[in-house]
């Protein structure tokens, strides 16, 4: 019997749930070229989509290249990964691997390697000594696209990864000034940081301002989860009532791996009909299995950062220029009250949408409403 429900890691085949529409939405940009940004809270379900997508996407006239840049700490790793990902994806075997970076990289004088199972283990090395070179490199899609005669698609998860390395205005200008002439590919940019990528793509200051189809996902909706948890149980042999099925999606606010996560606890204790005693159990599971993380959270928060979540909690997110918020949770000044969003939002803590500021993370706020001494 296979895991019912996945969390922690992209899902796939019958444990991806929903997204029909954006699915679409996401193939019809791959498949005509264009651009596209995807932006939303982390653990939403992007890097599933993504996958999925690119799954459909696939076939001889298009080639999509998934590469994740989280572990890049400047230009020269992006560099280094995005031409071994470019290569090792749009073949189909080494010797082709080897053939191409000889053909296409010649005046960067590539270094190849392999390792143990030369059929996956390949990476470029570069001499980067010639920097005019850097632009030749970034429009190597370009080039194997045209010598191929397919078109590629290249996803780049954690993208906001770029914001953190030297000078990254001029690398984001130099990215854009040549993937913006390539007429054979297109690009996939998403993320686990929303207010990072919401700057990098929506402020007119920015380099990739209006690069491609900004892509807001939303929550999938509770009628979807409901179908989706009872018939997971179902295909195991065991049994959950809508009404339990809304209490989880309600529970944690339709947050997509929160929802995997505490149905797989209700569905551990459950042995034939999943009760709502197995839910309320199932939710302490959850809030046992997370605390240490969220004691990380708080331990790391000044006064007035514990003090406007508690504001945040009590659902006083539009009211914090009221003297009577300000004075009733401490949280000082109106110019404080905007230097405590920026630093939890930095922090990872809250989203803010228009006016509105939320936790991003829904089980977080639970536990901080229960465990943080009220005012």
């Amino acid at each position: 019997m296979g895991n019912p429900f996945v969390f922690g890691s992209a899902t796939s085949g019958e444990q991806f749930t929903d997204r029909v529409q954006d699915a679409e939405r996401l193939l019809a940009n791959f498949k005509h070229g264009v651009s596209v940004i995807l932006i939303s809270p982390r653990r939403w379900g992007k890097t599933s989509l993504v996958q999925k997508v690119s799954a459909m996407a696939q076939s001889k006239d298009i080639k999509v290249v998934n590469l994740d840049i989280f572990s890049c700490r400047n230009a020269e790793d992006f560099y280094q990964l995005f031409a071994t990902e470019v290569i090792k994806q749009t073949a189909n075997k080494w010797e082709e691997w080897a053939e191409n970076a000889k053909k296409f990289l010649s005046a960067l004088i590539p270094k190849i390697s392999f390792g143990i199972d030369p059929n996956t283990d390949f990476s470029v090395s570069l001499d980067f000594s010639n920097t005019r070179l850097n632009d030749e490199l970034l429009d190597l899609p370009q080039k194997i696209a045209k010598d191929k005669g397919f078109r590629i698609v290249v996803c780049i998860d954690e993208f906001q990864q770029i914001a953190e390395f030297l000078d990254h205005v001029h690398f984001q200008k130099k990215l854009r000034s040549v993937w913006q002439l390539q007429t054979e590919v297109s690009y996939c940019l998403y993320g686990s940081k929303k207010h990072v990528l919401s700057e990098l793509f929506s402020n007119q200051s920015m380099p990739f301002y209006k690069f491609g189809d900004i892509f807001f996902l939303q929550k999938i909706s509770t009628d979807d989860w409901i179908t989706f948890i009872c018939e997971r149980f179902r295909s195991t042999g065991k049994s959950i009532s809508a009404e339990l099925a809304r209490k989880i999606c309600d529970t944690v606010e339709n947050h997509s791996s929160y929802v995997q996560q505490l149905a797989w606890n209700v569905w551990i204790k459950t042995k034939t009909s999943a009760t709502s005693t197995d839910v309320d159990a199932a939710l302490i599971d959850l809030f046992n299995q997370n605390s240490m993380l969220y004691y990380r959270y708080i331990e790391g928060l000044s006064g007035f950062q514990i003090n406007f979540l508690r504001a945040v909690a009590d659902g006083k997110s539009n009211e914090f220029t009221r003297s009577e918020t300000l004075q009733n949770y401490h949280l000082g000044t109106s110019a404080n009250v905007k230097r405590l969003k920026d630093a939890l939002e930095k922090k990872e803590l809250i989203d803010i949408t228009g006016r509105i500021v939320s936790f991003n993370d829904p089980v977080f706020k639970i536990w901080f409403q229960k465990n943080i001494r009220k005012l």
